[in-house]
């Protein structure tokens, strides 16, 4: 039982220390570019609640181009668990979410239980393998990545908008730039067909989103990817549809970690193209 009154209040940077405490603890992925890429931008809702002057909880609301909200990073302190912490920080950010046409979240299994009260269907299963030591991959696809330039970044833009949905500019922009030994694309009859991002963890190297033609060209990407990353562990999250891409990342040493929901409240307005969505960004960005 909470002895003080919770409050909550938008987050801060000054928050980042407790914020990393409370995902660390839960043997999340998150780093504190991580955090500060939701705090940063003022278009986002960044909330923690407070128990006198603890910060015991939080979550975070990323903004897709004023049409898709995008929820995650909803964590509680155990010892605060059970006292509707969670449900009061996700209701506080709903109120604030009138205006988006589209309000989604990936689900662990023990958070689908709390959305689903609040109105939220399921849309997808995710599942996340992981690696704790990548081995070198030869990419024999005939089919050579490009390492992705800045003069690239508006065409990623438009195919990430097409595939998922919504525009996610300002995520794009952040991982190409801080990440460009991570960014990787195809390219056929000089358009982009194809591309893989990723960035640095606290425990894991996340490769994600992926987005591709085929599995063919994924699993390309994917192995360019994976080709710089020898003996360093990694993380993917990958759409359950995609049975032949689970089957070859478990032939390479993957194995499965946990699974998410992908929810939507009410209407889902921006489904994206779901058969060229190959992995995720992770559960926190979509």
């Amino acid at each position: 039982m909470i002895n003080e009154a919770v409050t909550l209040r938008p987050m801060q940077l000054s928050d980042l220390n407790c914020a990393m405490q409370l995902s660390t603890a839960e043997g999340w992925n998150q780093t504190e570019s991580d955090w500060k890429l939701f705090i940063e931008n003022p278009l986002n809702i960044c909330l923690v609640a407070m128990a006198g002057k603890k910060v015991i909880g939080t979550i975070a609301a990323i903004n897709y181009s004023n049409e898709v909200e995008w929820i995650g990073m909803v964590l509680v302190n155990k010892a605060y668990r059970g006292n509707g912490v969670s449900t009061l920080l996700m209701k506080s950010i709903l109120d604030k979410s009138a205006s988006f046409k589209s309000v989604k979240l990936d689900a662990t299994l023990a958070g689908q239980a709390v959305y689903s009260k609040l109105g939220f269907k399921n849309e997808y299963i995710i599942t996340r393998m992981t690696s704790s030591s990548v081995q070198y991959l030869n990419d024999d696809g005939g089919l050579f990545p490009e390492p992705i330039q800045l003069k690239d970044i508006e065409e990623i833009i438009a195919l990430d908008k097409d595939i998922f949905g919504a525009g996610r500019r300002y995520l794009i922009e952040y991982l190409i730039k801080k990440y460009p030994g991570k960014s990787w694309m195809l390219k056929r009859n000089n358009h982009v067909t194809g591309f893989v991002l990723g960035r640095d963890g606290n425990k894991y190297n996340h490769i994600g989103p992926v987005t591709a033609s085929s599995d063919a060209d994924t699993k390309i990407l994917i192995s360019k990817a994976l080709s710089k990353l020898n003996n360093q562990p990694a993380v993917v999250d990958i759409f359950n549809d995609k049975e032949d891409l689970l089957n070859w990342f478990h032939s390479i040493g993957f194995v499965n970690q946990r699974q998410f929901i992908r929810m939507y409240k009410d209407q889902n307005s921006f489904p994206g193209i779901i058969e060229k969505q190959y992995l995720i960004c992770g559960p926190e960005f979509g």
